[in-house]
C-alpha cells in the first residue's frame, strides 16, 4: 500500500506543476516579456550578375558569372606533377609518341592496340576512350604523375603532367 501512496504523491505532484506552468502568461508581472520582431533587411530571392553601371534590385543576391564559370569547370585543371623522375617519364613520352606515330602511320590502331603500346611502355592504372575516331588515353608512369594524350587520324599527341583535380589522368568526357 505504501507504493500506490507514494505513486499517487508523485503523479499529483506533476499534475500539479504542469497546471500552474500553464497559468503563466507573456507580460505576466514578474515574467520578460519578449520583444517584439523588427522588420529585417529583405532576403534575396534571386541570384542576378553583377555588370559594371547597373544597380541591381534589393532582392538580388549579386555573383560574377565568369569566377563561378571558371569554379564549375576547375575540376578539370591538373594539379602539379608528382613525378619522381621527370627525366625518366621523357624518355617515355617519346618511346610512346614513336609507338603510335607507327600504329597511325599503318592505319592499325585500335583502343586495344592503343592500350598494348602503353602497357608495353610500362604505364599503369590506363584509362582509354573512343571518340570520333580518335583514342583518348592516360596512363600513370612509374615515377608517378600523368602521360595523356590522344591518337588521331592526323596527328598523335603525348604530354606528361599531373593528375585532374577531378582524378584520374583522362578528362572526363
Amino acid at each position: 500500500m505504501t507504493v500506490t501512496r507514494w505513486a499517487a504523491a508523485v503523479a499529483g505532484t506533476v499534475v500539479t506543476v504542469l497546471l500552474a506552468g500553464g497559468c503563466a502568461t507573456v507580460g505576466a508581472p514578474g515574467f520578460a516579456s519578449p520583444s517584439a520582431p523588427t522588420p529585417s533587411a529583405a532576403s534575396p530571392t534571386a541570384a542576378c550578375p553583377v555588370q559594371a553601371g547597373v544597380e541591381l534590385p534589393e532582392d538580388c543576391a549579386p555573383y560574377d558569372p565568369d569566377a563561378a564559370m571558371a569554379l564549375n569547370d576547375a575540376y578539370r585543371q591538373r594539379m602539379p606533377s608528382s613525378n619522381a623522375s621527370p627525366a625518366a617519364t621523357a624518355v617515355l613520352v617519346d618511346e610512346v609518341r614513336a609507338r603510335l606515330e607507327d600504329a597511325r602511320a599503318d592505319g592499325s590502331w585500335s583502343e586495344e592496340s592503343v592500350r598494348a603500346v602503353l602497357e608495353k611502355a610500362g604505364l599503369s592504372d590506363i584509362q582509354t576512350r573512343t571518340g570520333a575516331g580518335d583514342v583518348l588515353f592516360g596512363a600513370v608512369p612509374p615515377g608517378g604523375g600523368c602521360v595523356f594524350g590522344a591518337l588521331e587520324e592526323q596527328a598523335v599527341t603525348v604530354e606528361a603532367g599531373g593528375y585532374i583535380l577531378d582524378g584520374g589522368c583522362l578528362p572526363a568526357q
